[in-house]
């Protein structure tokens, strides 16, 4: 699995970069159908936007795509943000997965039912 930074209208230093990947990386460790990870945190330079620093993530599982934004005043409140928000939508990206999996019943496998009725 990958995990990919980049930034828009500000420098990546490594210590973010490294708290992003340490953060994201414990999501990762919760579902292994996850390919790759991809972080983009961007820095609004407008005075009068309170919440300036965002981070988006972009998460690609098996077939599908997961998006997550957030916005905070610092980055690293916004990367704690995202972090707890794509967890939750992970869970529950594999429990459905899971659900439907194991519960797949279809009209040629439900138990039909003859009603008593009949004369």
């Amino acid at each position: 699995m990958h995990i990919h930074v980049n930034g828009r209208n500000v420098e990546i230093t490594d210590a973010i970069k490294a708290y992003a990947k340490e953060k994201l990386g414990k999501v990762a460790a919760h579902y292994d159908q996850i390919q790759a990870i991809d972080i983009i945190l961007t820095v609004i330079k407008n005075p009068s936007v309170s919440d300036s620093h965002v981070a988006e993530v972009n998460c690609k599982v098996m077939g599908d795509m997961i998006r997550v934004e957030e916005k905070a005043e610092s980055m690293y409140a916004s990367i704690d943000l995202i972090s707890d928000k794509l967890e939750r939508q992970v869970r529950k990206y594999k429990e459905k997965n899971l659900k439907s999996k194991t519960s797949s019943e279809s009209i040629r496998t439900a138990p039909t039912t003859e009603s008593a009725d009949a004369e």
